[in-house]
């Protein structure tokens, strides 16, 4: 098996295809097989790496919470690169591994040739941040003391999630089944060290202001959360261009692949073509 050695934990990877380099950064519920139909779509083309990020197995399980932040996460990509001789690539993330991906675009710009954010900004709105870090620290001690079977019944029926179930049941019962593969040491972890901690994405103004990496955001319009934190870097930023899918919740690639690839093919093609362009600030801005 390939792992790529990051600080506290080796990282396991697998890597597709030839071409210009596409990293995929996954969700808190996935894993890297969540990109499976990205990966078979873009390996045509581009060399696609996609790796399972700390505390979820075969990738290391490090014991204590301190072992994972926003920061390390966003350090992991940059430990992955280094380890596959990436000097530049475009990163994909989806939730969880959006934030990873916007953090990775601020903190190591020069290593990435675009960023693409999917469902991006839970536990950003400020009225519900106290209700999200209470919920949050009951949901991390769950993982510790329920099967994960138990708490895949509650994840799965949320708002944003069961709009897979009504347009692909069978996708809808392989993700969770491999949900249920996880480490649940791995996911409280993930919970108290990172989500609980990492900063609001309205609390990055001044980074989006001054990003100039190109940046697509996506979200389904049944994804609230994700809506608002969306708008909010397409107003905040100049490099980035949002797309809103109709009919869709959280986990944009997982309900729409087809769609989603063909706007991703579209924006990686602007941006390796240098046909893209940050659009044009106001004289106020």
């Amino acid at each position: 098996m390939p792992y790529a050695p990051a600080r506290s934990a080796r990282l396991y990877y697998e890597d597709s295809g030839r071409g210009t380099p596409i990293v995929f950064v996954h969700e808190f519920s996935g894993d890297l097989r969540s990109w499976e139909d990205q990966i078979r779509h873009f390996s045509r083309r581009h060399r696609c790496i996609a790796f399972n990020a700390r505390g979820y197995p075969p990738s290391e399980v490090p014991k204590s919470w301190t072992k994972y932040s926003q920061a390390i996460a966003s350090d992991d990509i940059a430990a992955v690169m280094r380890h596959c001789s990436l000097n530049k690539a475009h990163i994909i993330g989806c939730s969880m591994g959006a934030a990873s991906t916007l953090h990775f675009g601020l903190h190591y710009p020069r290593m990435a040739q675009s960023l693409t954010l999917i469902g991006a900004g839970s536990g950003s709105d400020p009225k519900k941040h106290k209700a999200f870090l209470r919920n949050t620290a009951i949901r991390a001690r769950e993982f510790e003391t329920l099967p994960l079977q138990d708490i895949a019944k509650t994840y799965r029926n949320a708002p944003n999630r069961v709009q897979l179930l009504h347009k692909d049941p069978r996708a809808w019962r392989e993700f969770w089944r491999r949900f249920c593969e996880h480490s649940g040491l791995g996911h409280a972890n993930t919970l108290r060290g990172i989500q609980m901690r990492r900063p609001a994405i309205q609390s990055l103004e001044r980074g989006l202001r001054r990003l100039k990496v190109p940046l697509h955001v996506v979200v389904g319009d049944e994804d609230e959360n994700a809506l608002d934190a969306g708008l909010f870097i397409k107003r905040t930023c100049a490099a980035a261009r949002l797309t809103v899918v109709p009919a869709t919740g959280h986990v944009v690639n997982l309900e729409e692949p087809a769609h989603f690839n063909r706007i991703t093919d579209e924006f990686l093609a602007l941006v390796e073509s240098r046909r893209w362009r940050p659009r044009a600030r106001k004289n106020n801005q």
